[in-house]
């Protein structure tokens, strides 16, 4: 008489996910990640009109309608222009110009509050960042499905397209959204050049590369760094002989010329070809000036402590209350999927997010999340296959991670800047503030509520802002400064 199968022998057998999902997912990958960043988009989108006016907003779309208008870019080269050009493109379009105000800050909130329509201009202005947040969804999906296949890549574009600060700086209109997704974008095409080097893979890994350095100048420390990373695990991985290093490094020789010399041409047309005495004098200005703002430090606040030169441990902690805590258990479950594979391709977005992180921690400038916002990306591919791995084990579990990440960070919809995970529950001032919890943001709301409560009057800590308060504010009542006080003892800056 035959018997029945056991229980082990059962579980043994494909589960819910390899019998019925995967294939599915696998097959209609692309659209999958297509929909969500449509999704992701228009989330995106909806915050534009709620949320108020961001301190650094004007002064980037300052220097963008200066560049497009006079085609000079005076204002302050310490940022490039590429993410400040696309914050001004459709105003510019509409017809905006600047109207040559000496002061960045003066110009871009005077563009703003005398225009006839300053929601629809922050709008606009907000709006040209949105394509760095679908180019970073494309790279996490094209990246993913070659390292860990095709559904992994539907999965970890889904996971992108829910983390809070992703969307948060994909809906400003600043510089830290074009980072993470032309940073990203470099590596991935340094990592396909180095797999197959050809002259049109060196093109592209140009292109890529110079519009990372033209997003933000901390590109020339991660993308060195990550790529050093890249250079390390490859080498534990394949234990190469010194004969094999050499034949691949002439192998690549000439593409990698290629990469260098349209890289440098790019760089060198987005800042109108100037030359004095070194072509791009803004350029290599601004990248002292990067320089000299690391060494002197910034106003910083962690864990109730001021401090100007940072702390080592600022971005660890940041990483761990402003990511999703299923984000974060994903990510490490992919951490040691990728490790335990010993694939070099595999480790790739390890090395990446380790090439971001090292120099970040080592910087005394430590004001946001933002400023490391490429880790997400990698974090989103690991999680991704992280998550596959989970489904193959319990596909309900799986659907929980993705439930749970999709409610942590909806719930705090539309302000997604402030948003902080459980750890952080109910006292999230007391871990960070700045760009993490209140960067200007809130005056709208703010401004409802006063007017609500018949409030007369406003104090705000500069003229700069009362300006912002009172006529971007959009029924704040009238505002003067007030005397700037220095923080209590264990208080935010």
């Amino acid at each position: 008489m035959s018997k029945r199968p056991s229980r082990a022998s059962a579980a043994q057998g494909p589960g819910l996910w390899d019998s019925r999902i995967q294939a599915l997912v696998s097959r209609w990958a692309l659209a999958i990640a297509l929909c969500c960043l449509l999704i992701g988009g228009l989330r995106i989108a909806s915050t534009w009109r709620q949320l108020g006016l961001t301190f650094d907003e004007p002064q980037h779309y300052a220097c963008g309608l200066q560049y497009l208008s006079r085609h000079v870019y005076t204002y302050e080269p310490q940022h490039p222009p590429l993410a400040r050009v696309m914050t001004a493109v459709l105003p510019y379009l509409a017809g905006v110009r600047t109207s040559g105000n000496p002061d960045r800050e003066a110009e871009g909130v005077g563009l703003l509050i005398n225009s006839s329509n300053p929601d629809g201009m922050l709008e606009c202005m907000r709006a040209g960042i949105l394509p760095f947040f679908f180019l970073g969804g494309m790279v996490v999906f094209y990246w993913t499905r070659h390292v860990f296949g095709a559904a992994a890549a539907a999965l970890a574009v889904l996971l992108y397209s829910l983390i809070p600060p992703v969307l948060a700086h994909g809906g400003l209109a600043t510089t830290d959204m074009a980072l993470a997704a032309c940073l990203t974008w470099a590596f991935y095409s340094l990592v396909r050049w180095a797999e197959a080097p050809s002259p049109r893979r060196g093109v592209m890994l140009g292109v890529a590369t110079a519009a990372a350095v033209l997003s933000k100048f901390t590109t020339l420390a991660f993308f060195p760094m990550a790529a050093i990373f890249a250079l390390l695990f490859w080498y534990l991985a394949a234990r190469p002989d010194g004969a094999t290093v050499a034949r691949l490094a002439r192998e690549r020789a000439a593409s990698f010329g290629i990469a260098i010399a349209t890289g440098a041409f790019l760089i060198w047309a987005m800042y109108f070809f100037s030359f004095s005495g070194v072509p791009a004098p803004a350029l290599f200005t601004g990248i002292g000036d990067v320089l000299k703002h690391n060494a002197e430090g910034h106003p910083s606040y962690l864990l109730g402590q001021n401090g100007t030169r940072g702390w080592w441990y600022y971005f660890p902690v940041a990483l761990s209350v402003k990511t999703p805590l299923a984000i974060l258990l994903l990510c490490g479950f992919g951490i040691c999927i990728s490790v335990k594979s010993r694939q070099v391709g595999a480790l790739m977005p390890l090395a990446f997010a380790a090439g971001i992180l090292l120099p970040a921690m080592l910087g005394n400038v430590n004001i946001g999340v933002r400023h490391i916002l490429p880790v997400y990306l990698a974090m989103a591919m690991l999680a991704g296959a992280g998550l596959v791995r989970l489904a193959q084990k319990n596909a309900f579990v799986a659907a929980f991670m993705v439930l749970w990440t999709a409610l942590s960070g909806g719930i705090s919809h539309p302000d997604y800047l402030a948003y902080f995970n459980e750890f952080a529950l109910g006292d999230p001032e007391s871990f960070l503030v700045d760009s993490d919890l209140d960067w200007g943001q809130s005056t709208k709301p703010l401004a409802a509520r006063l007017k609500q409560l018949g409030a007369t009057q406003v104090k705000s800590e500069s003229a700069t802002a009362a300006a912002r308060i009172s006529r971007l504010g959009l029924a704040f009542p009238r505002s003067r400064p007030s005397i700037r006080r220095s923080p209590r003892r264990g208080g935010p800056p």
